[in-house]
């Protein structure tokens, strides 16, 4: 975003229209991740509103659907923005989330299977966020080297804030109340369950005019002169530069894939436990642990903004790769430092040998993220057990794991999260060079889905199955095999331009 990172071949006009192009961007990441957050909270209450036949295994499903839809989606809207213009895939993504949205609002009209209705409204929000392998490509291409890992922080950054604004613009809503204002003439419930989508969908309306209204196409080499847009300007008698001839590392990217799948796979894990994790360990309420971890996770997404930041001016003086390195070990050290020592043993849910009717934590809800068990006690008894479960044997045998061990790994992982986020996609996108990114970004964010998903039913079979001492030590062992694929590939992650000897490894 400097201006010593341009060439004096770009024009100034050129390259403030790429940056209000870049902002656009960054604006289409932000409401993606709040597409998925702002209704996260009140799924649960509303599902069992629209229709008392959804249980919690159910809602695991619509939880999921949105990753899935995502992972599904990201390589077709990669592949398109490879061959037409990019503000095709980003309006069509971005309608259909609207559409979804306003699908979402009307869940409650049907007589019956409400919650498929519900199931297929958010499978297509998580469709259309899809758009982030377009986003994540454009700005590779309309980036010098030198102001990539910027942009691609400021890109992970505005993801972030979306996340933790999410709950907060739900939060806002609930004073509407359950009920809210009926338009009759339409049919339209504007309450505290469906205020929340339709601003979202408005947010997406307003995404589209400016996308029409200020996006343009725009392509840079990596030394940031002024090219022709490869999948644009093609059609309309542009020809290539020649930095774009030379094959690309496919080890490396690979490589780069597993690396961003074990990143996701073991912060979803992370998140999904929290809960769960805190409840056994400290006997905290469903009300209590949503509540402090709520508080926890917030600071941790406050703690990966300032990470995002600080990291673009650490990369220049260290490198991507020896940063990556640096955040997979802190993570590693994170969940080592979760591992069971000592011989206090956590307190047990005694109670439920005596009293059947009491309500056990099921292998279903511990696929659920945390943020569904804060809808979840909405509908729990006050008598609530406290403790470890008996139903989980490992309790009676396994050391707890104290306070100020979870607070720590809170902390170490909230810093090596971001880190691995921001390398990942910034090696990957020097590697893959100049050449259209749509269908490789496409399947970075397919991988990134994927462990979204497997992370929680990780947790709901080994945590609830052998314990926290199987669960962390099987993630270390994950994260120490991830270190010995990037110390093999290190040397073979490097620009593009580097590789074929077009620029020095130290410019970049």
């Amino acid at each position: 975003m400097q201006s010593s990172a341009r060439d004096v071949v770009e024009t100034e006009e050129h390259y403030k229209s790429r940056w209000r192009s870049i902002w656009i961007m960054y604006l289409t990441m932000f409401l993606s991740s709040v597409g998925f957050s702002i209704v996260i909270m009140s799924v649960w209450p509303y599902l069992q509103k629209i229709d008392p036949t959804a249980d919690a295994s159910f809602l695991g499903w619509i939880i999921a659907s949105y990753s899935i839809g995502q992972m599904v989606a990201s390589p077709l809207f990669g592949l398109w923005s490879n061959y037409r213009p990019r503000r095709e895939p980003l309006v069509v993504s971005t309608a259909i989330s609207v559409a979804a949205n306003c699908l979402y609002a009307y869940v409650h009209l049907p007589h019956s299977h409400n919650k498929y209705y519900m199931l297929t409204a958010r499978a297509l929000v998580g469709f259309g966020a899809g758009n982030v392998a377009v986003v994540r490509s454009y700005i590779a291409g309309a980036t010098s080297l030198t102001e990539r890992t910027s942009a691609m922080a400021n890109t992970s950054a505005c993801q972030a804030v979306g996340f933790i604004l999410g709950p907060v613009f739900q939060t806002c809503f609930t004073l509407i109340g359950e009920e809210g204002i009926t338009w009759k003439s339409i049919h339209l419930q504007l309450n505290m369950y469906t205020a929340p989508v339709l601003f979202g969908a408005l947010l997406g309306i307003i995404n589209i005019i400016l996308t029409f209204a200020i996006f343009r196409e725009h392509r840079v080499d990596d030394m940031g002169r002024q090219c022709n847009s490869i999948n644009f300007e093609r059609e309309e008698g542009g020809v290539l530069d020649q930095d774009a001839e030379g094959n690309i590392d496919h080890v490396a990217v690979v490589a780069v894939n597993f690396l961003f799948f074990v990143i996701l796979f073991v912060f979803a894990v992370f998140e999904t436990i929290a809960t769960p994790l805190t409840m056994d360990m400290y006997s905290w309420t469903r009300e209590k642990a949503v509540f402090y971890n709520g508080i926890i996770l917030s600071a941790i997404g406050v703690e990966s903004v300032i990470v995002f930041m600080v990291v673009k001016t650490l990369s220049k003086k260290t490198g991507e790769r020896a940063i990556l390195h640096g955040g997979l070990l802190i993570i590693l050290i994170g969940f080592f430092i979760l591992l069971p020592w000592g011989k206090k043993l956590p307190n047990i849910q005694w109670q439920e040998i005596k009293n059947n009717s009491v309500p056990q934590t099921t292998p279903s809800e511990m696929v659920m993220p945390f943020w569904s068990f804060r809808a979840m006690q909405l509908s729990s008894n006050h008598s609530e057990p406290a403790g470890c479960p008996i139903t989980q044997s490992w309790c009676l045998n396994t050391p707890m794991i104290y306070l100020a061990q979870y607070i720590s790994s809170d902390i170490l992982i909230g810093l090596g999260y971001p880190v691995c986020n921001v390398m990942s996609y910034t090696l990957y996108s020097k590697i893959l060079g100049p050449k259209p990114q749509g269908v490789y970004m496409g399947w970075l964010t397919a991988s990134g889905s994927g462990a979204r998903i497997l992370g929680p039913v990780f947790v709901s079979q080994i945590y609830t199955h052998l314990g926290p001492r199987w669960a962390f030590s099987l993630i270390c062992g994950v994260v120490v095999l991830s270190l010995l694929v990037l110390e093999i590939v290190y040397k073979r992650l490097i620009a593009f331009s580097v590789r074929h000897g077009r620029m020095q490894e130290e410019s970049c």
